[in-house]
């Protein structure tokens, strides 16, 4: 069986496994560990992904007795959620529980979940220990009600010590492998499970369209088709088939919705989206995630159009529950039911405030550093300003997700689950993620791959950086606590080292991102950049064969990484411009959660390389891919930005990018969305229709050839687009329809075939619903196009 498992793996690391569509990823068959499949067809990966799977036994009933059981008090418990901080004393890794606080929570408000740490990632024995003692004491109470403790796991299960991390979302969307993003999310999910804990707040499903947020790197990138089949695989991956398995967690899908679209860039501000843009751009996403079968939803916390999401009836009942269909239960965000009084003035004090979002259908207040929440909502059922029928629907929701998770039965942490721990092939798969990830977006004059026999020397502030590579919600919020990293993951310039030996290897820091503490005025830490050694990084430039400057970001999330200026760093971009100026060979690794701007420099270097914050084997995947140990095969998720007042987007109007449009000079991004290129060449070509004309409701054939007509082997993601030319709402100048990654060998070539219907067809029309219309559509993939008509 070790054979087969060997074999199985290298099979998944070159990429020539080719599995049936109807072959799952099985978690319960180790030996299928580092299987993986390629996507010849997005939609046909998508639709099996979207199989809600049968619930292990139907709980109703048992709900419903419980409900049957329950006071008033007890019923807004579970509606409660508190922090880690309302149970413990001491902090970091001294968090012990405090049993006082304990009793409080458990026996006099009945709090039905926690979450988040203090401060740090802990330990699955400090997690076991943790919970075991929550869930005890919940044992002891009346109804025995077991609690819902709920984390962050967002790249991995990051909060948890030792556990396997994976490049972050926007990462992942670059890879273009939902198969990849299954896999990833079973293993977080047995991660955090094996830490008994039963509930991650993700995936994110905002859609990355500003650059400027904070958050971006949170996200799968500007286009809803890639987040929609991203986000599923996500969700399926950590929900599994059996949710109540010691292999499953919840799911959350965040930030419902709109979250990502502030109007300044700026985190938690005003987005105004008009309800068409809301439908077909934001909503396909949650949609697709909701059918399913995810089990909750975590609200934005900021507003759309002048409505906090947290009161907003529409969205949260309207689309959420009615026309989603949605089945599970809505959490807020961090104190967003304060906040609908300290920031968004749209009720007078925390009760109203508490009143207005319960009954706009929020199901559990993340409060969460108090009990007012069960206070004033106690008060508010007895003055009957919120219906018990309210209470119950919230109740009745939650109470249905802890049966499915099996917590009535086994609530106690399980020392079986740690056998799914640490597992020595998740790295691999990490290292898998990490590669594909990775997006060459220049190379001139073929200065990569890089001869392992010359003199490299490596220098930038992410050279030497784990943090650069992750990026937030790494070990601690910010993801800037460097005693937390693994000691045994390499950084750049560890990983290049090891590839060309100590004699042709210099490294000199040059510049280095500091976090500077916060002030009296300001207690949030903010980045700076500042010189190091810059002069004796130039002389060393001097004396080598190439440089390779690795240039970026810090670590950052939330409010934290608000930012006022795309562009990268004057102290980055001049430094760059001094290595460039000593005339020396410059290949620029970027590392970074966001398009900073280098349009400075980056028409100067011959070589570019993307790291979308890649995690712990991001180093050795960088190195990998500059020194031709693996072929890059990532793709752009988003439109790369030349200025950062020019935030336009790949589905863009025609006229945008055109030279006379507006008599000045065009819109044009410093990379493409879907730029990615790789060490071998790839043709296409014999783009055909099945039909030249079809009815509204019909489905056409769109085949076309993808020859590997270079001399290595590689990965290639085939995009489909589809453009409507004329219609009653102005037509984006093309959409992502389809797509496929696929494997060839040189000289291979392969036939895809991907089909279109009337969804793909549709458009959200004057009236914000679906509409088709008959006339001409265009399909384009890989530089070809072909006209059919729509009758």
């Amino acid at each position: 069986m070790k054979v087969i498992a060997l074999l199985l793996n290298i099979a998944f690391l070159t990429g020539i496994f080719c599995l049936p569509l109807q072959q799952s990823f099985a978690q319960s068959n180790g030996n299928r560990d580092l299987v993986t499949r390629e996507i010849a067809d997005s939609d046909a990966f998508f639709r099996e992904m979207s199989r809600k799977p049968r619930p292990a036994r139907d709980n109703a009933a048992r709900v419903e007795a419980m409900l049957r059981k329950m006071t008033l008090e007890e019923k807004v418990g579970q509606m409660t959620q508190l922090t880690m901080g309302m149970f413990v004393s001491g902090a970091d890794q001294n968090v012990q529980i405090d049993e006082a606080k304990l009793d409080k929570a458990i026996n006099k408000y009945g709090v039905g979940s926690f979450l988040n740490v203090s401060d740090q990632a802990l330990t699955v024995d400090r997690w076991h220990e943790l919970i075991g003692r929550i869930q005890d004491a919940s044992m002891k109470t009346r109804l025995k009600i077991p609690n819902l403790y709920g984390i962050d796991s967002i790249h991995g299960a990051n909060y948890v010590q030792g556990a396997t991390l994976f490049p972050q979302e926007i990462g992942m969307a670059a890879t273009w492998n939902p198969a990849l993003m299954h896999r990833a999310a079973e293993i977080t999910a047995m991660e955090t499970r094996a830490a008994a804990i039963p509930w991650s707040f993700s995936p994110v499903l905002d859609i990355g369209r500003q650059p400027l947020w904070a958050r971006f790197w949170e996200t799968f990138g500007e286009d809803p088709y890639l987040t929609k089949v991203m986000g599923v695989s996500f969700v399926r991956g950590l929900e599994g088939t059996d949710i109540s398995s010691e292999k499953s967690v919840a799911s959350s899908l965040k930030h419902y919705m709109g979250y990502s679209l502030p109007l300044t860039g700026r985190d938690r501000t005003t987005a105004w989206i008009p309800e068409i843009y809301l439908r077909e751009y934001v909503m396909p996403p949650f949609a697709a995630a909701a059918a399913a079968g995810a089990r909750t939803v975590m609200v934005n916390s900021a507003e759309i159009n002048g409505i906090p999401g947290h009161i907003n009836k529409k969205i949260l009942k309207d689309m959420l529950y009615g026309e989603m269909k949605f089945d599970g239960f809505v959490v807020s965000d961090w104190e967003d039911i304060k906040k609908l009084v300290t920031f968004w003035k749209v009720a007078k004090d925390e009760k109203e405030a508490t009143m207005l979002a319960v009954n706009a259908g929020i199901d559990m207040s993340m409060v969460p550093l108090d009990y007012s929440f069960a206070d004033h909502l106690t008060a508010l059922v007895k003055e009957k300003k919120v219906p018990m029928t309210r209470i119950d629907e919230a109740v009745r929701r939650i109470l249905k997700v802890k049966y499915d998770l099996g917590l009535f039965e086994n609530p106690m942490p399980s020392a079986a689950a740690r056998n799914n721990f640490g597992r020595p092939e998740y790295a691999q798969v990490s290292l898998q993620a990490a590669r594909e990830s990775l997006v060459l977006l220049k190379n001139e004059g073929n200065i990569l791959p890089l001869s392992k026999n010359k003199k490299v020397l490596v220098t930038g502030p992410a050279a030497d950086s784990l943090i650069s590579l992750n990026n937030g919600w790494t070990w601690v919020w910010q993801g800037s606590e460097l005693s937390l990293y693994p000691k045994d993951k390499m950084t750049i310039r560890q990983a290049i080292e090891q590839k060309v030996g100590r004699k042709n290897f210099e490294f000199v820091q040059g510049t280095r991102i500091t976090r500077k503490p916060g002030s009296p005025s300001n207690a949030t830490p903010t980045d700076i950049d500042e010189e190091v050694d810059v002069k004796k990084a130039l002389d060393e430039a001097k004396d080598a064969d190439v440089v390779v400057l690795c240039l970026g970001e810090g670590s950052y999330t939330e409010t934290p990484g608000n930012i006022t200026d795309l562009t990268l760093p004057e102290t980055q971009l001049k430094f760059a411009e001094a290595i460039i100026a000593t005339g020396k060979p410059v290949v620029l690794v970027m590392v970074e959660g966001r398009p900073r701007v280098i349009s400075r420099i980056a028409d100067r270097v011959p070589g570019i390389l993307l790291a979308l914050n890649p995690s712990n084997e991001g180093g050795t995947a960088i190195a990998d891919v500059l020194f031709g140990d693996y072929n890059p095969n990532g793709k752009l998720p988003f439109t790369y930005p030349r200025n950062p007042n020019n935030l336009i987007m790949y589905d863009h109007k025609l006229f945008e990018t055109e030279e006379t449009a507006f008599g000045n000079a065009a819109n044009k991004p410093q990379f493409e969305f879907g730029t990615g290129l790789s060490y071998t060449n790839y043709q296409y070509g014999n783009l055909r229709l099945s039909q030249p004309s079809i009815p509204v409701n019909g489905e056409i054939t769109v085949s076309v050839d993808v020859r590997n007509t270079g001399a290595r082997a590689g990965k290639e993601t085939a995009i489909l687009y589809l453009r409507d030319e004329v219609a009653s709402v102005s037509p984006a100048g093309k959409r992502v329809k389809r797509f496929a990654k696929i494997h060839l060998e040189p000289g291979q070539s392969r036939t895809l075939t991907f089909r279109l219907n009337r969804e793909d067809f549709s458009f959200i029309g004057a009236d914000n619903k679906p509409t088709v219309e008959a006339g001409e559509f265009t399909v384009l993939i890989g530089g070809l196009s072909d006209k059919f008509t729509l009758r």
